[in-house]
């Protein structure tokens, strides 16, 4: 999918009073719509996840963002006495971001976030600085990655899909630190690897990059992903956007692609698991095999599944699959909506 394509995503904005003056025409009664019950059980349970270590801090519980109600049925639902806007799904220059982790805070303060999970492709390296700049800021900081797997349909000598898990942690970050680490360090090594054959392909392509411009796009440290490889066309003269530089050349399968050191999709759920992560499949739209994919995922001890797009659609038929694989055992698989 977007795998090193993903960029630095931007935090929810609530943009309704500028769209509401651009289409005065077309509004009907002005009703501002709410959310439906499922999303604000969604919604309730997400926030009391994000805020775990937090349920016995009077202060917090102060400033409770639910109000308890009663329908017909006697049933207790929750509605929001205010937005909440959480962002579980970023990149910062540690990968293929564009702005620093410290920035990266900054700019989802003023976007209004109050969650902000920190996901960089296959490292956690930001996660320090994002710490640091979130105290200023008052925001709640999810200490997290995007990991880079493999998934093969029949095994090792099946075909192969790039598959992105999301691991996500408390403020304590992983069990077994070193074993995580070396885990994501060998993956970043498949970068470089796969980075120099990419630009062998690119160059018998005549398209010649360097190197060395390579690495500096990508900055000191950082293992070069596609974006940084995209970036490098364009600044070339190879390709007119960063666009082109994918659909044509760099997609999964194109002309210049080649894969890496990622390992089984399963085996990183699994180690997730067994680290204290909440392991999450990423962008599942994007997948050409998604309902074996995420069955076989769930098997393996998969949380969830990312169903809000970085444009904020809502991708109905993965809630769908949600519900299927959940069926016998609500409580197995959690309907986690990345905002």
């Amino acid at each position: 999918m977007m795998a090193d394509k993903e960029s630095s995503k931007k935090p929810i904005v609530n943009n309704s009073s500028n769209n509401s003056k651009k289409k005065k025409k077309k509004k009907r009664g002005g009703a501002k719509r709410k959310m439906t019950l499922e999303q604000t059980v969604a919604y309730k349970s997400v926030r009391e996840w994000v805020f775990l270590d937090r349920s016995n801090d009077n202060s917090f519980n102060s400033i409770c963002l639910f109000d308890s109600v009663l329908d017909d049925f006697g049933v207790q639902w929750y509605q929001p006495k205010e937005k909440l806007v959480f962002e579980f799904h970023c990149h910062s220059t540690c990968s293929d971001g564009f702005l620093s982790p410290s920035k990266l805070v900054e700019r989802a303060h003023q976007n209004g976030a109050k969650v902000l999970a920190l996901t960089d492709h296959d490292t956690m390296s930001g996660i320090p600085e994002a710490l640091e700049a979130a105290r200023r800021f008052g925001i709640k900081i999810i200490p997290g990655v995007e990991i880079s797997t493999m998934f093969s349909t029949r095994g090792e000598s099946g075909p192969k899909e790039p598959v992105h898990i999301l691991a996500y942690y408390s403020s304590w970050g992983p069990k077994k630190s070193e074993e995580f680490e070396k885990f994501l360090g060998n993956i970043r090594d498949g970068r470089f690897i796969r980075a120099k054959n990419m630009i062998s392909k690119l160059n018998k392509l005549k398209m010649p990059l360097k190197w060395e411009n390579l690495i500096k796009i990508a900055g000191k440290g950082v293992a070069p992903g596609r974006l940084h490889l995209a970036r490098a066309l364009l600044e070339a003269g190879h390709v007119e956007n960063l666009k082109q530089a994918f659909t044509q050349y760099l997609y999964d399968g194109g002309p210049a692609y080649s894969m890496g050191s990622e390992p089984v999709s399963e085996e990183a759920v699994e180690l997730i698991r067994e680290t204290g992560g909440i392991a999450v499949l990423a962008h599942p739209w994007a997948l050409k095999n998604p309902a074996t994919i995420i069955r076989r995922l769930k098997e393996a001890g998969l949380h969830g599944i990312e169903a809000y797009r970085n444009d904020g659609k809502l991708e109905g038929t993965y809630v769908l699959y949600i519900v299927l694989l959940s069926c016998n055992s609500p409580k197995t698989f959690m309907i986690f909506l990345i905002f």
